[in-house]
Order: C-alpha cells, then structure tokens, then sequence
C-alpha cells in the first residue's frame, strides 16, 4: 500500500504538471517536497529524528501473537516459561532456585514423554507445529471486532525457527506447518484496515541453546537451527553473529515491510557489535522516509530501558509507568499465563484487571499490546478468547474516550500505586477509588477502575483556588447509558451520584463536556 500510496501521488503530481504546461510557459520545475532527511546509524541522530505515528498513538490497541514450534508440543507439558527449547536439555550452568527446578522438570518430562534428547532432539519437534487449523483471516476480524487497531505476530522466537519463507533453512514454509505465516497474518491485517508489524527475538538463540550442542553433529542440518557455528558465551563479540542477525532482520524488514518493527532482545552494541543494532534501526526509519516523502509512518519498539526513549518506543513488557512520560510508548502483557500455549497455565491478571491496567497506561501516554498465544493447531483458546471479548465489550462503549486521546494534565488518583519499569505489573483489583483521566477534542475523560457500589468522589477535580480543572463543567454523561448523571462540584472533589444502571463492563467512564 506504501508503494501504491506514493505511485499515485507520482502521477497525480505529473498530471498537474503537464495540465499547468499546456496553459503557462514553460518554468523550472520546483520540488514538490524537501529532500528526506537521511538518520545517521548513532543514536543521537535516532534521538533527534525519531517521530511516533499518529496511528500508533490514535490506534492504542494491538494484539500480539506467540506461535510456533513451542504451541505444537504436548499442551500438559510442565511450566517451560516459553522455553522449552532450552530447558528440555537440562538446567543451564549457573541456574539455581526455582529456575534450576523448573528446567529439572521439563528435561525428565522430555525424556518420558519423547525420549532422550540425543535421540528426539528440539528438531524432531518440529514437525509437531503443523497450524492445521489456522485462519488468519477470522482471528484477524476477531480482534478489530473487539477493539485491535494493529497486530504483530513473532516472526521468530529465541528457538531460531523464522516463520515466514526465509533464506534460513529452518522456516515455516519449508517445515512445520508449510505456510508462510507472516504474509498470511499481514493479507489478514490490511484486508481488514489494521497495522501490521512483526516482532524478533532472535538475537538470544546462540545462547539459547548453549545446552544442547552436545546432542548435535557439527555441519549438520540442525546445527543451523542450533546456531552451532557461533560461540554461545561470546556470540555478542563475533562479527559473524552480528552480521547475520543484521542479514535475518533486513531480510523480513525488506520482504515484508511493516508498520512496526519490535526487536524482543538485545541488539549489536556499539562498543562490540559495529553498532549493527543502531543501524538497522535507523536504516529501518530512513527506509520509511524515504518511500513516504520524508514522512515517518513506522514504529520501531524494544525493551531496553537504559537507551533514550526519544530514540524509539519503549516496550514495557509486563510492567507499567507510574506517571505520564513525554514520549509514548507500549504496555505490553500476556493472556495466556505463558507467552506460549500451555493448556496448564494461568493468567493472573483477572480481565477487570487487565481492563483497569490498559486504561492506566492509556492515561499515561502509553497504548497496549495484548499478547495471545495459539494452539499448536493455530486456534484460539477460549479463555484468552474471553479476555479479548472483555475489552472488547468495554471499548464499544468507552471508545471515544481511549481511541485518538491524549493525557491531561495529570493522569488520575487513588490508592493504586503502579511500578514503574518492566516486570512487576499490577494483578490487585482496582477499587472506585482508582480514577484515570483522557482528554479529546476539548472533552474531559474520567474512568472510574473498580465498579463503584456508591457515590463517586473524584477528588483531583474539586472547585477551588489553584484546582486542575480550571473550567467549569458543561455536562457529565455516563457513556454507555442514556440515563440522566447528577453531579455536584465542590471544593473536596466532583461528586457523582451512583448511577441506577451501570454498563456492564467494570470499569465505566464519565465524558466530561466544559463550559
């Protein structure tokens, strides 16, 4: 569409000139747009040229997928956590506690479930994930349904399998299920208006299966897939490893040029990688620009905290913020309980939780990214089906006041306090108390994050000398419910009286119209 888009623009532009020539002389032709800027592989060039799209802003909701030779194991499998490649050949030197326990475990279920692992390698698994039922197409439609605005299905996990037709021997198209399942999932996203992007973690794979090179013959088939032509202590100081992480990432960048581009790993540093993480990264930018008039329409995403977030969009997987920050940015969680499929595991953010913690993120710049993991089989369980449904049924009547927002003047109050970074996301129930603000066309969004059992008080927009809310209130309206809202504003807060008729959803929102 990015190469339709500026072919069209192409010729309309010359129609106009030949149109203008017929009637004027003939004059020097002047640009029509400024030369692209052209990022420089550092990143103050990243800092200083780095521009999130308004779709991603406006979007706030996407879906991510986990899907692959992982989902197509025994679903009674023991917690892996999305490991099983590395922990299904024993614990890794230096595990201890409940890691060590936990890759115990999974090596002796391997070893009775499929034999030892000189026998039944990770690779004998692969023809497990065979996605027989998989229909891009209707998962697709059932998240826009229910609220998504982009997905971004993983192109190639830790395991080092690409799913898509790849120049890496050990892809989906040639194994496995035999499809080329990144092309299918973006036919899916465009044919029904969504952003599409696509989401790497293969920088961790030489060390990912560090455990397993003594099972495997040098030269062999598997050893590409095992990645054994690498050192698996020292592959971030080979060049070799770098340039080849750089090949594998270019090569779905150029092939399938999406709208995002997460990097779920570290990257080539600048000190020991030629700095081959910061050039894909700004040749993916300036790739972008320059296909759309110097206009930058991509999103690039990934966890590292300790990189200015001016540079990209921080992925902040299982965490949250703890006030608005200046750049936007993506909260990131799972549903499954697992990243993977497991049939056994458990989510322990209920879907009022996981409803109150997205509109948190939201108020505080933030847009969210609800990982789903599908069976071996490609279908979607129904317990990860219903956490969707849930959000979906909350963003039909709350969508004015999530969809193209922007934060207010500060995002909300309560006894809730969320951690600040990735990892320690919140799993407490919200009470009325927990209050988050949106604002969007001169309109004031407050959601209340618990369902209140009586009269609301929202304490940040009281009526006083210095108070927030500087204006004075229009009308309040319960989105959702045609039923009259009584409300009286003083100099403690805005009390709301408890509406007769709540919308089912948990959490509710009030549209705030001022004078």
């Amino acid at each position: 569409m990015k190469h339709l888009f500026s072919s069209l623009l192409a010729t309309t532009a010359t129609s106009l000139v030949i149109a203008t020539a017929q009637d004027k002389p003939a004059t020097p032709a002047e640009p029509t747009t400024a030369t692209p800027v052209e990022i420089q592989p550092n990143w103050d060039d990243m800092i200083k040229h780095y521009n999130v799209p308004e779709w991603f802003q406006d979007g706030k909701i996407g879906v991510w997928t986990h899907w692959g030779v992982p989902s197509g194991i025994d679903e009674n499998r023991p917690n892996d956590g999305s490991h099983y490649g590395r922990r299904m050949y024993g614990s890794v030197p230096g595990e201890q506690g409940g890691q060590k326990v936990m890759s115990e475990t999974l090596a002796a279920f391997h070893m009775k479930r499929y034999g030892p692992p000189a026998d039944f390698g990770y690779e004998k698994l692969v023809p497990e994930f065979k996605g027989e039922n998989w229909d891009p197409e209707a998962l697709v439609k059932f998240f826009k349904e229910n609220g998504a605005h982009f997905v971004m299905p993983v192109a190639t996990h830790h395991d080092n399998f690409d799913m898509y037709d790849s120049s890496h021997p050990w892809n989906a198209v040639d194994m496995g299920p035999k499809r080329d399942t990144i092309q299918e999932w973006k036919d899916a996203a465009h044919k029904h208006g969504l952003k599409f992007g696509v989401s790497t973690h293969l920088y961790w794979s030489p060390r990912f299966f560090a455990t397993a090179r003594e099972h495997q013959k040098p030269g062999s088939l598997a050893s590409k897939l095992f990645n054994m032509e690498f050192d698996p202590k020292e592959y971030a100081k080979q060049d070799s490893w770098n340039e080849h992480w750089y090949a594998r990432c270019w090569e779905l960048i150029d092939k399938y040029d999406p709208d995002m581009f997460n990097n779920d790993a570290p990257y080539p540093s600048e000190t020991s990688g030629k700095g081959l993480g910061v050039k894909l990264f700004s040749d993916f930018i300036n790739r972008d620009l320059k296909e759309n008039n110097g206009k930058q329409t991509t999103v690039l995403s990934f966890k590292n905290g300790r990189t200015d977030r001016r540079a990209f969009t921080y992925n902040c997987e299982r965490g949250s913020a703890d006030d608005i920050k200046p750049e936007p940015w993506m909260w990131a969680t799972d549903l499954s309980g697992g990243w993977f499929y497991r049939a056994t595991a458990k989510n322990r953010m209920t879907a009022p939780v996981m409803i109150g913690n997205a509109i948190d993120a939201i108020s505080k710049n933030g847009s969210v990214m609800l990982n789903v993991a599908l069976k071996g089989d490609g279908t979607l369980p129904g317990n990860q089906a219903a956490y969707i449904t849930a959000f979906g049924d909350f963003l039909k009547i709350n969508s004015e006041g999530i969809y193209k927002t922007r934060p207010w003047k500060t995002f909300g109050e309560g006894p809730i306090q969320m951690k600040e970074g990735r990892q320690g996301e919140n799993n407490k129930p919200f009470s009325q108390a927990d209050i988050r603000f949106t604002q969007r066309d001169g309109k004031l969004y407050a959601f209340v994050l618990g369902k209140p059992t009586k009269d609301i008080l929202i304490k940040t927009l009281a009526k006083k000398e210095g108070a927030l809310l500087e204006k004075e209130i229009s009308t309040i309206e319960l989105m959702g419910s045609e039923d009259k809202t009584t409300w009286k504003r003083s100099e403690d807060g805005l009390h709301i009286e408890l509406p007769k008729n709540l919308p089912k959803p948990n959490s509710i929102g009030f549209k705030i119209t001022l004078k």
